[in-house]
């Protein structure tokens, strides 16, 4: 059975090579102006220093560019991309299309995986970004299992598929926090808005803390619960999938490398031992579950929700 590619999303250059011993075979790196929703911030010449890492362990590096470009950044682009050439990153996930048109011409041998967080929902739709240019397509984690089968089954590029970690329910590009919940206080509440980190927004009708934060890109309301799949594995490798990625945004480096370790146990049982895997698979899961942050319950998001047409 093929092995899908680990990816994960490494908090600094120094979590780079932990993170290739402890199995992982492609890291998500790059800076907030240009990347969305990034675990860690790395500029210029942490991204050089993370691909050399990277590349002495024989992995991949892929920069994030998949942020939404308004035209006051859109000059910037031909000089990033050019940049990640020179760095020698092994692809740039983009989702405008100012990306794909400037890599065209200023990085035209470079491998681009489209990445619209949404809107991968569709072989037609992952089939057509790979005729303009893109070598994989990143699916959104709003579709079940057997939709991620059929377009494996019918998709003439890469897929990638996220199987841990939280996933962002809504962003806008306007600073929300002050200008809109503080507001409507009476129904939602945020706490610790002022702080960089750890706030959540309480929808107490629900019972549910969403984590919420502000940077350069807008703000970003994230999942209540973290995705799981560790123990559901085998059908999407059974099927080709090329790409696991482990997103680890708002998560600690001992927590991403412990759970970096046990996708590493959980792919390479299924695929040389299906029935071993079988067996400990409830093991791995629990491991996980015990170095959970309290406030984050653990769920298999989407992938086993009932399409209503």
């Amino acid at each position: 059975m093929k092995k899908p590619e680990l990816l994960v999303t490494p908090l600094t250059v120094d979590h780079i090579l932990p993170l290739a011993d402890a199995g992982a075979d492609a890291f998500v790196i790059g800076e907030q102006r240009y990347g969305l929703r990034l675990a860690g911030e790395f500029n210029r010449d942490n991204v050089r220093k993370a691909i050399e890492m990277a590349h002495s362990k024989g992995k991949k590096v892929y920069v994030a560019m998949n942020a939404i470009f308004h035209n006051e950044k859109i000059g910037e682009l031909d000089d990033y991309i050019q940049f990640v050439k020179e760095a020698n990153a092994d692809a740039i996930i983009f989702g405008d299309p100012a990306v794909l048109m400037t890599a065209k011409e200023v990085a035209p041998e470079m491998k681009l995986h489209w990445n619209t967080e949404t809107t991968g929902t569709n072989w037609f739709t992952c089939n057509y970004w790979g005729s303009k240019g893109a070598k994989r397509s990143v699916l959104a984690r709003e579709i079940n299992m057997d939709a991620i089968i059929e377009i494996k089954e019918n998709a003439e590029v890469e897929i990638e598929v996220q199987v841990h970690g939280m996933s962002c329910m809504f962003q806008s590009k306007r600073s929300l926090l002050g200008n809109y919940y503080e507001y409507q206080g009476k129904v939602m509440e945020i706490e610790n808005r002022k702080m960089e980190e750890n706030m959540f927004l309480h929808d107490k009708e629900r019972g549910n803390k969403y984590p919420i934060f502000e940077d350069e890109n807008g703000t970003h309301i994230m999942s209540p619960n973290d995705i799981c799949i560790i123990d559901e594995l085998q059908e999407m490798m059974e099927a080709g999938v090329d790409s696991f990625k482990i997103d680890g945004i708002l998560k600690s480096p001992e927590y991403i490398l412990a759970v970096t370790k046990a996708y590493r146990t959980a792919i390479d049982l299924c695929a040389e031992d299906p029935d071993a895997y079988d067996d400990k698979k409830d093991e791995l899961l629990e491991a996980i579950e015990e170095i959970q942050p309290a406030n984050r319950s653990l769920d298999t998001g989407f992938y086993f929700k009932e399409t209503v047409y």
